[in-house]
């Protein structure tokens, strides 16, 4: 498979993730808005309140994710794979709005000390966003394995923890109607925004580490240069650059030639060399450069200096 269909294939998960996504919240928030109205829970309301964020949480993937998907043009050489990561920002924000909401509301039930009614309603309709919520993250984890989308993976965060929203109603309601713990209702709004406001945080690391175009990790980068080691002909491989943009990895680097070799035998290796990197890596957009021998850029930066090849040795046992 080439990048560019490994890029494809990546795109069609990721979308069919968000319209399954879509799908499960719509059926969750009519749900749950009936079962609010006829418990008077706010357990259940900040429930119904998270996905209905959902909902939005999940178009807005849905349009990250097909906006990511297309190709480079003349305005986005380096395509369009940060809206992802914008996509999961404007998640983000809406989790933490969620949860602030919840979190008065909690408070003012707290205060009221009301009652909640119908609990056999309520624990019904969790049951069933239960079961619901176990296929949709099943299906999300076999997506992420496949694509390592950012923005399917914020959804992720806001499906697992429906898992602990609709078993904190389930308890609140048993908690509050059948133990007679009149505050239990409210304890549990609290705990849930709380749980929200947790997740938003945790979300939005990922989200911020590809706007920021962090680094990839040390075990993907170890690996990287791993594989580029095997090729006998470079060697002082430095200012090695990774990063990134949604479904799609870059990586850039220097490496020495021989200063006699003519252009086209040089081109001839990196041609090689690029081939069984991207075996090794699909989908990745690689920048090679070529110094002569013994040519220094920056002697005082090690950023750009540091011979990637002899950190591995060093590492070595």
């Amino acid at each position: 498979m080439t990048g560019a269909e490994a890029l494809s294939a990546r795109g069609r998960l990721a979308r069919s993730a968000a319209f399954a996504s879509i799908s499960v919240a719509i059926v969750l928030v009519a749900l749950k808005l009936w079962a609010s109205a006829r418990t008077g829970s706010v357990a259940m309301l900040g429930s119904l309140a998270d996905s209905a964020l959902d909902l939005v949480a999940s178009l807005v993937t849905l349009l990250g994710v097909v906006y990511a998907a297309m190709p480079a043009d003349r305005n986005h050489r380096f395509g369009h794979g940060k809206a992802e990561a914008i996509a999961a920002i404007v998640q983000v924000v809406l989790i933490a709005l969620s949860a602030f909401a919840l979190a008065v509301r909690s408070i003012q039930q707290w205060i009221e000390d009301a009652p909640v009614g119908e609990a056999p309603t309520g624990i019904g309709v969790s049951l069933v966003a239960i079961a619901l919520t176990f296929a949709l993250l099943a299906w999300q984890r076999y997506v992420l394995a496949r694509t390592g989308s950012v923005a399917i993976r914020t959804d992720h965060v806001h499906y697992q923890a429906d898992l602990l929203l609709n078993l904190a109603v389930i308890a609140a309601l048993v908690l509050q109607t059948q133990i007679g713990w009149g505050k239990a209702d409210a304890v549990f709004g609290l705990g849930i925004a709380a749980w929200l406001a947790y997740g938003a945080w945790g979300a939005s690391q990922e989200a911020v580490d590809h706007l920021m175009d962090r680094e990839w990790p040390e075990e993907k980068r170890r690996a990287f240069v791993e594989r580029a080691a095997t090729h006998p002909e470079l060697s002082n491989l430095h200012d090695l650059r990774t990063r990134t943009a949604g479904n799609r990895d870059f990586a850039q680097f220097h490496v020495d030639l021989p200063g006699t070799m003519t252009v086209s035998e040089a081109h001839d290796i990196i041609d090689r060399v690029e081939a069984d990197l991207l075996d090794a890596f699909p989908g990745t957009e690689l920048l090679i450069h070529i110094d002569p021998q013994g040519h220094v850029d920056e002697p005082d930066n090690p950023l750009v200096e540091t011979d990637e090849f002899e950190e591995l040795e060093d590492d070595t046992p």
